[in-house]
């Protein structure tokens, strides 16, 4: 790959985009980082100089924009629009962590011709489907991104499934499990690592893990085991025994689930187990210290982040690959539920904040009950009362008037109502594990 090859915007300028960028600017010579949008330009050249880069070129138009290019200068710009218009440019990477924002910038991104490379598990959570139908029809990749655990979780689900073995569960170790942490809660550890408390504490409600199981589902067909996953504790166990902690006769007979333990060693890290039937080979996974079987545990024991990002983008733009995109219809909904008691008149706050936590639901259970995505729950109005721990529907909030997030969620509901009508066996349990 040629000295710059592919030429990338960024959309977003916080915690993680900038470390994007140092990536691709120090250690990606065939990637060239050609302009970054962000609402306050600040953070955007603190990204180009951080990463030994000229202060960049601040440009307000495509004339501004092409110029900068052809130049070879680095730019930024408060206008998003220019970077998704930009014939330039070839991929667009989405790092916002919003909704109805990167909803705006991933649809004009895919109708301008660019690849989408995500690293937003919540919007793909809520619309993604949808946006990768879109993508598919005008002939470009719309893919979540390497590092991040769901894309980690696929390269290691690919290469289970591509030794002959088959994934029954994907799962994720995480540190702390409290649907009640907010940003004061979490204030120390935000500020330790130089992030906003609120994302803190979407990670540590389980909001975060939600939508990173949910998109896995999506992309493998998987399911939950529950309303909420399992989630069982795991601490002093070593990752290779987990299994014991899950319900493993009745997932091994189905499609498999996604689910994460807490406190597994080692962590942070991602898990698949696999089932292997044929008895010769389970005697080549003894030999190989993999165990007896049939149920084997493969893991990768780390997670990198923003240091893989440009392998997605390189997948997507050479390969026409994605790291990690949906299949079809939705398997798994992020659903919203009650942190603290909710009044009538409120409005809903954001991920990660003080009023509503994030569970992993069954897409067909969510369609059939009415329940709430907590993608499409920020900004609502509450009509009643709600006490904590309630599961919100679409009948307890008032929508935003104009969002294109609801018109993109209906549209997603209704070209896959068919799937989300399929009759569910059994009830799922309504209390979180």
């Amino acid at each position: 790959m040629e000295k710059g090859s592919i030429r990338v915007g960024l959309i977003g300028a916080g915690f993680m985009a900038r470390g994007i960028a140092l990536q691709i600017i120090t250690a990606v010579p065939g990637i060239q980082l050609v302009a970054i949008a962000n609402r306050r330009l600040e953070p955007a050249r603190q990204a180009f100089t951080d990463a030994g880069q000229a202060v960049p070129r601040t440009v307000d138009s495509a004339f501004g924009l092409r110029a900068a290019i052809a130049a070879g200068a680095p730019a930024v710009t408060e206008n998003w629009r220019l970077l998704c218009e930009a014939e330039e440019i070839e991929a667009i990477i989405e790092v916002t962590g919003s909704f109805d924002h990167a909803a705006a910038v991933v649809c004009a991104a895919i109708e301008h011709g660019k690849h989408v490379i995500l690293m937003n598990a919540e919007l793909d959570g809520t619309v993604g489907p949808l946006l990768k139908r879109k993508a598919d029809a005008a002939g470009v990749v719309y893919t979540n991104c390497d590092g991040d655990q769901p894309g980690v979780t696929l390269n290691l689900y690919r290469f289970v499934r591509g030794i002959g073995v088959r994934p029954v569960l994907c799962g994720n170790i995480k540190g702390l499990h409290d649907p009640y942490r907010n940003p004061t809660t979490q204030i120390a550890f935000a500020r330790k690592w130089k992030q906003k408390p609120h994302m803190v504490a979407s990670f540590a409600d389980g909001t975060k893990i939600s939508f990173e199981q949910a998109i896995i589902a999506n992309a493998t067909g998987m399911s939950v085991g529950r309303r909420g996953m399992y989630g069982p504790n795991a601490d002093g166990v070593r990752v290779e025994d987990v299994a014991k902690l899950f319900p493993m006769d009745s997932i091994i007979a189905g499609d498999g689930i996604v689910d994460y333990v807490v406190g597994a060693d080692p962590a942070p890290g991602v898990f698949v187990l696999g089932v292997m039937e044929n008895p010769i080979q389970r005697h080549y996974l003894a030999l190989y210290k993999l165990g007896e079987g049939p149920l084997y545990c493969f893991y990768t024991p780390y997670h990198l982040c923003h240091f893989e990002v440009p392998n997605s983008v390189a997948r997507a733009v050479l390969f026409g690959d994605a790291a990690i995109a949906p299949l079809g219809a939705p398997r798994v909904d992020v659903v919203a539920a009650a942190k603290t008691d909710l009044k009538a008149g409120a409005t809903l706050d954001d991920l990660g904040h003080y009023m509503m936590y994030g569970l992993a639901e069954k897409a067909e259970v969510a369609s059939r009950d009415r329940l709430l995505p907590i993608g499409i729950a920020v900004g609502c109005r509450l009509k009643r009362d709600l006490p904590r721990d309630a599961v919100l529907t679409y009948d307890d909030v008032e929508l935003p008037q104009g969002r294109l997030i609801d018109r993109l969620r209906a549209e997603q509901d209704a070209l896959f109502s068919a799937d989300l009508r399929k009759p569910e066996a059994e009830p799922l349990m309504a209390a979180q594990a």
